[in-house]
């Protein structure tokens, strides 16, 4: 900090373990020079000033930020911008690669125009996880493991070439090898590593991740959260992270969970109960006695379903609580020690009470009232207590779309079909897949031993699985697994089809692999409305599979229960899960684990040699891993590959950036209704031969079996932008109803009154020079931080995008690649403004001087010669995302630092 004001005595000394001292920037201090009362604030907010304050240079940040964030109120307007420097940056591959592929081209530019490729950079510390990439092709069997990990290696060699590549070639990048862990498990049981330390000066560990769960590691005090992979990028060459000051929420529980309750049914009601709340947007941070109780890992599985309550972060203070973890999971105690007394030093430990800080708001939940439940069938808020399932599933099925249902006669609900699978016939709500899968609960060891006693009182009783259900297990890292088989209970899951299929995000992300094509065949043939359970976080509409419309979220042991039971439209509370091998039936109630059972377990789960075994030497016994060949050199050489090419976000690129203009004559590309996640928007999971990105791998000689996922093929533009907005359940409302009245799905539009992909209109209007924008409802871009929904909308040509509101990161990453987010103002909307796609639009406000949150005129000029103006918001946020929009997106605003600024 060079800034000699008001904040001279801000850098301090406190005793480190070992009695040696270290320098630190005093919160207590800045409050003593008169900036605010600061002991008030929230924690999560003194932990951002803290590095406003250490980061404070005069000029990204000044000592005017400072200020305005010291001053922080409850409910001021939110117009200051806090630039947030932050101390490490985390990423999945499937985000991470594409990112790596525009730092290359970075590189390759500085070579071009003569400077040294190494001035592309990460400045901070840098990890990508591999634990996107493995997908439930094989489950059920002993080998399941390893066959999975080979088609994975052979799918995705020439990304993981890359990714070695960027090891040797960029001092601060790591990589966490695939059949690890889940990014975020891996973060919070290995990367994190407490207060960090640089040249004796102290400060919290602090961080942004390429996937919206980041906030998984709020549950140890860590402030960060999911940004896409372009914010992220420019983080890690030295830009702050800019977001405008939030509202910080409070939470404050109280009581304790029952009996037979679990952190699963906890965060499910926290999820529906901040989603009521409106948090969208704002910091959510938990406090009280409730709160305490908490270990770690429930806090985690709270905290990692803030992108699902729509709050930025889910902060929990640093308590003993958190020390404990430190050391139960293998750290240092040093690190302990040193963690405990940095935040003692801060005046930053221990869980506060009612009445220690001022919140924007105040919400209160009793952990007593927390009953089981479930999530489903399309959106991970839409909470069902489990005794409801029954009668819930049967509502919904009967249900207008509208109301989120499935707008099925009732009579047809008890409708089967046959397949050609001897002894295998199908009906509505019989589950076809259940996973035990994602960050969210195999992060915790009390639901996933939960899961393995239930099945082991389940396989005691004789109990079994149909076979025809896909069950797999992908433990978030080979902790799990390791304190699941001291303890007895992998094999009893192995026996009901839960063998161990992979450590990775797999079901939850929609790498579920196929269902049997009998299966597949049934279900399209007959419209069955077939369900998964997977203890994941998210069941938007054809993430988990393209077939399976009703998804429902669970803890690990409810998982297992309605595998056994093989349907959804059940009410296990009073209804047996089966009959046992003594011709009884057999209910949940009579497996379902105790406290006390569990409470036996856990010392297995929190051995801290284990976790210093399992993390000591990543690449031991990772022979797969071992053997991909790694490319050398400053500057990659982009070898023929149909996985990873060159970006074009580069092209043409030179000193000064050009001018933007108004949108004139712009034709609507798509218009679309309220919740587009970006699942619906940026390519996912499997695609087929007639979509165009299966047409162009064909034409490159590709064949079906060979294509893998859109995910896994992130690096190759050719094939992201063909499948950008073609998910399958996504609904253009400028296509005509069928004269059922039901709406086409998929990813098409009109072009000249003519049906056609999303791709070929797009590249027709390309190609005459019309400019394109997308029109939308609320809450669009809900969902995942993924970058390829910004950057497949610029390289589809869309200018704009008009929406009625925006989840965070997505407006921010359309800012971030050039395209300009605007919001209708008041009641205004697609409906009522009669909007149907045969009108052209003008956006007229661009030129000239442009400020944050400015209005606009989009007018709009129908067919029949008429137009008419709307005054809409612009969602440009920040002084700083203006520079990033005036020079056509974030990567060539930091390039051009990079290259041309001393």
């Amino acid at each position: 900090m060079t800034q000699q004001d008001d904040f001279s005595n801000t850098l301090q000394s406190f005793s480190t373990p070992g009695g040696e001292g270290g320098r630190y920037y005093s919160l207590a201090a800045l409050e003593a020079a008169g900036l605010g009362r600061i002991g008030r604030l929230p924690v999560s907010i003194r932990i951002v000033l803290e590095a406003v304050l250490r980061h404070c240079d005069g000029k990204k940040v000044t000592a005017e930020h400072v200020r305005q964030l010291a001053a922080w109120q409850p409910n001021a307007v939110r117009e200051d911008e806090i630039p947030f420097v932050v101390a490490r940056v985390v990423l999945q591959d499937f985000t991470g690669v594409p990112l790596l592929c525009d730092l290359a081209a970075m590189r390759n530019v500085a070579a071009d125009q003569g400077k040294p490729p190494k001035i592309v950079e990460p400045l901070v510390p840098v990890d990508l996880v591999v634990d996107h990439s493995v997908q439930v092709d094989h489950y059920g069997t002993p080998l399941a493991l390893r066959q999975n990990m080979e088609l994975e290696f052979a799918r995705n060699s020439e990304r993981y070439q890359l990714m070695k590549w960027g090891m040797q070639a960029f001092d601060t990048f790591r990589v966490v090898p695939p059949g690890i862990g889940i990014v975020h498990q891996v973060n919070l049981e290995y990367l994190f590593h407490g207060v960090r330390e640089a040249d004796g000066l102290y400060f919290p560990d602090t961080l942004v991740g390429t996937d919206s769960h980041t906030t998984m590691i709020n549950a140890l005090g860590v402030v960060g959260w999911g940004v896409g992979g372009i914010e992220a990028e420019a983080a890690m060459l030295g830009q702050p992270v800019y977001l405008l000051t939030p509202d910080v929420v409070g939470v404050e529980l109280k009581g304790r969970l029952r009996e037979g309750v679990t952190a699963t049914d906890l965060v499910l009601t926290v999820t529906e109960m901040l989603r009521r709340a409106k948090v969208v947007g704002k910091f959510v941070e938990f406090f009280g006695e409730g709160t305490g109780s908490l270990t770690v890992t429930d806090r985690a599985t709270i905290a990692n379903m803030a992108p699902e309550y729509g709050a930025t972060m889910g902060f929990f203070p640093v308590d003993d609580k958190t020390i404990d973890y430190m050391r139960k999971t293998g750290r240092p105690e040093r690190e302990c020690a040193l963690l405990e007394a940095y935040f003692r030093a801060q005046g930053l430990f221990g869980m506060p009470k009612a009445g220690d800080i001022d919140y924007s708001a105040t919400l209160s939940l009793d952990l007593d009232t927390i009953v089981p439940s479930l999530a489903g069938p399309k959106r991970p808020q839409d909470r069902i207590e489990l005794s409801n399932m029954q009668k819930s599933f049967e509502a919904l099925f009967a249900a207008s779309v509208a109301e989120n249902g499935f707008g099925k006669p009732a009579a047809q609900l008890k409708t089967r079909v046959s397949t050609r699978i001897p002894d295998v016939d199908l009906g509505h709500g019989d589950v076809l897949i259940a996973a035990i899968t994602s960050c969210t609960n195999t992060s915790n060891p009390s639901v996933m031993i939960a899961a393995g006693l239930l099945a082991r009182k389940a396989t005691e009783r004789g109990l079994r699985v149909a076979p025809h259900i896909k069950t797999s297990l992908a433990p978030g890292s080979r902790v799990v697994t390791a304190y699941l088989e001291k303890a007895g209970l992998l094999e009893p899951l192995a026996q009901l089809g839960f063998a161990l299929a992979g450590y990775g995000c797999t079901t939850c992300i929609g790498n579920s692999g196929d269902l049997a094509p009998e299966l597949n065949e049934a279900i399209s043939a007959n419209d069955v409305i077939a369900a998964a359970v997977l203890s994941g976080n998210r069941n938007f509409e054809a993430r988990i599979h393209p077939n399976i419309r009703a998804n429902f979220l669970a803890s690990p042991p409810l998982v297992v229960a309605f595998a056994i039971a093989g349907r959804v439209n059940v009410d296990l509370s009073t209804e047996p899960l089966g009959t046992g091998s003594d011709g009884k039936p057999v209910y949940l109630r009579e497996l379902w684990p105790s406290s006390d059972e569990i409470a036996a377990i856990l010392p297995f789960a929190q051995d801290a040699a284990t976790f210093g075994q399992l993390y000591a030497d990543l690449t031991r016994d990772n022979d797969l891993w071992n053997e991909v060949p790694a490319p050398s050199g400053e500057v990659y050489t982009w070898p023929p590959s149909t996985y990873i090419a060159k970006p074009p976000f580069f092209d043409g690129f030179g000193p000064q950036p050009g001018s933007v203009s108004d949108i004139r004559g712009a034709r609507p590309l798509l218009i679309l209704g309220d919740s587009v996640t970006t699942d619906h928007i940026s390519p996912a999971g499997a695609f087929g031969e007639a979509t165009p990105a299966g047409q162009w791998l064909g034409s490159h000689g590709v064949t079906r079996k060979d294509f893998n996922s859109y995910g896994s093929r992130r690096g190759n533009h050719d094939i992201m932008v063909r499948g950008t907005f073609a998910n399958v359940r996504i609904k253009n409302l400028m296509l005509p109803p069928r004269s059922d009245g039901t709406r086409v799905e998929g990813g098409f539009t009109l072009l000249d009154g003519q049906q056609a992909t999303v791709y070929d209109a797009a590249m027709a209007y390309l190609q005459r020079g019309t400019p394109t924008v997308i029109l939308a409802g609320e809450e669009y871009g809900t969902g995942s931080s993924r970058d390829w929904a910004a950057k497949g909308t610029l390289l589809l040509g869309v200018k704009a995008v008009v929406a009625r509101s925006y989840e965070r990161i997505h407006r921010s990453n359309l800012v971030g690649m050039g395209v300009l987010p605007l919001q209708f103002k008041g009641s205004d909307s697609v409906q009522s403004l009669g909007l149907t796609g045969d009108e052209s639009f003008d956006v007229l406000g661009v030129e000239g001087e442009l400020s944050p949150r400015q209005d606009m005129t989009l007018r709009i000029r129908r067919p029949d010669g008429s137009s008419r103006d709307v005054t809409v918001l612009c969602r440009i946020d920040t002084p700083i995302e203006i520079d990033y929009y005036r020079h056509g997106g974030i990567l060539p605003y930091v390039l051009r630092e990079l290259l041309y600024t001393a």
